[in-house]
């Protein structure tokens, strides 16, 4: 089964995914493809697609959207990964993979959804990881976590 790495912007998904992708392993990351739409609360997974993407059993998947708990029955894990506000707002402002962070708005955003979302998305989470680590780290407990096969209980 997939297992899900979800956190906030900066926290590593898209950098974490390409460490597994250079393992050779089947990653997808949501935030590109069409799998999300832009609603006036942000974007979120149009669930049809998103569907589709699960019954190819990828081996991972990324993301952070609304929607995404109503998934969570259908990953091995769900996994957050956490930095702390100050570093995701370093991350954000030095990235030149994703234009998000940059402008005033969209860092006031970070740091209300900081605040507000990660504590909803730890509450999800199956395991935590220190998203602070190097990324070969980070994959090596992610793929621990693929292969003890620690599920999680729909909740």
């Amino acid at each position: 089964m997939t297992v899900f790495i979800t956190g906030m912007s900066g926290a590593g998904k898209s950098t974490l995914l390409a460490e597994l992708a250079r393992r050779g392993r089947h990653v997808v990351d949501t935030d590109y493809g069409g799998y999300a739409v832009e609603t006036a609360d942000g974007q979120v997974w149009i669930e049809a697609r998103i569907s589709e993407l699960l019954d190819e059993h990828p081996d991972y998947v990324a993301g952070c959207v609304p929607n995404q708990g109503v998934f969570y029955p259908r990953f091995a894990a769900v996994v957050l990964l956490s930095a702390p506000l100050e570093v995701l707002l370093e991350r954000v402002a030095a990235r030149t993979t994703n234009p998000f962070g940059k402008t005033p708005e969209q860092r006031a955003r970070i740091v209300a959804d900081h605040a507000e979302v990660e504590p909803l998305l730890r509450a999800g989470a199956t395991a935590e990881l220190d998203a602070r680590q190097p990324p070969a780290d980070l994959a090596d407990e992610i793929e621990a976590i693929s292969a003890s096969g620690r599920a999680r209980s729909p909740r």
